[in-house]
């Protein structure tokens, strides 16, 4: 399984750089799990095969690339774009989104070739299918209904958290399974901004740490998503003095084979 997170931020002189404002993972070059820069950063090949868009919530930083996708799409879609998400994430995005005032409401409109998208709601704790993968999604501790997921294609699977606090069920789910080839879990804040990662539902190394020893795998490669971008260097910097055993930080643009 090929996994990438797309890139959403740019340095001084333009170039793609190693922060992250929005979240966008292409499996595959097929199925992207969030869609905040999917937009602006997808290849032409990604472009071309991707049709499933996987969502965590409904926080603008995880969605922002979305209604973009599918308008720059529009014309070309032959298989609908489909959107799976819980019930409340999708009437979230037919009451904010896709509203006829901020954007059109793609669900309702036609192309030449038929319906240019559609919602697939899916259930907590339930395992649903998406092209070549099972996703099995498990809530998670946010400000607003989220969900993580196990993704499986039967040959490799890895864990991913989406934005989170503090979780209990999603460690539960996720030491029950075997063969875990990654986990990507989020590190939003330092460790000096504890109040503001409490009160927003976030983690900083300190708590990840924390978070980690529920973890049973340990020999299980953890990879850092999430991280503010104006704090990168401080967190990159905390979580380096926690000294945790199979902890890098998901590079950005890079792909990554499981």
């Amino acid at each position: 399984m090929k996994l990438q997170l797309l890139p959403s931020t740019f340095d001084e002189n333009g170039r793609a750089s190693k922060k992250q404002h929005l979240s966008c993972f292409v499996i595959d070059d097929k199925v992207a799990i969030d869609a905040g820069s999917l937009a602006i950063s997808a290849t032409p090949k990604q472009k071309e095969q991707l049709r499933d868009v996987i969502l965590t919530h409904a926080h603008i930083d995880h969605i922002a690339g979305l209604p973009l996708f599918i308008d720059d799409l529009f014309a070309s879609i032959v298989k609908p774009v489909e959107i799976y998400a819980t019930q409340e994430v999708i009437d979230i995005l037919e009451k904010n989104i896709f509203n006829w005032d901020v954007y059109p409401k793609f669900s309702e409109l036609e192309n030449d070739n038929g319906v240019v998208s559609s919602y697939i709601p899916f259930e907590i704790g339930k395992t649903f299918k998406v092209e070549h993968l099972e996703v099995k999604a498990i809530g998670v501790n946010h400000k607003v209904p989220s969900v993580g997921f196990i993704v499986n294609d039967q040959n490799s699977k890895f864990a991913i958290t989406g934005d989170t606090a503090e979780m209990s069920k999603f460690w539960e789910v996720v030491n029950n399974e075997k063969d875990l080839n990654a986990l990507m879990i989020e590190c939003a804040f330092p460790d000096r901004l504890k109040e503001l990662a409490d009160v927003s539902h976030h983690l900083t190394p300190k708590k990840l740490s924390d978070e980690l020893k529920k973890f049973q795998n340990k020999d299980c490669p953890i990879y850092v998503i999430n991280i503010k971008p104006m704090y990168y260097e401080e967190i990159i910097k905390d979580l380096s003095s926690m000294k945790l055993a199979n902890l890098e930080v998901l590079e950005v643009g890079k792909i990554y084979n499981f």
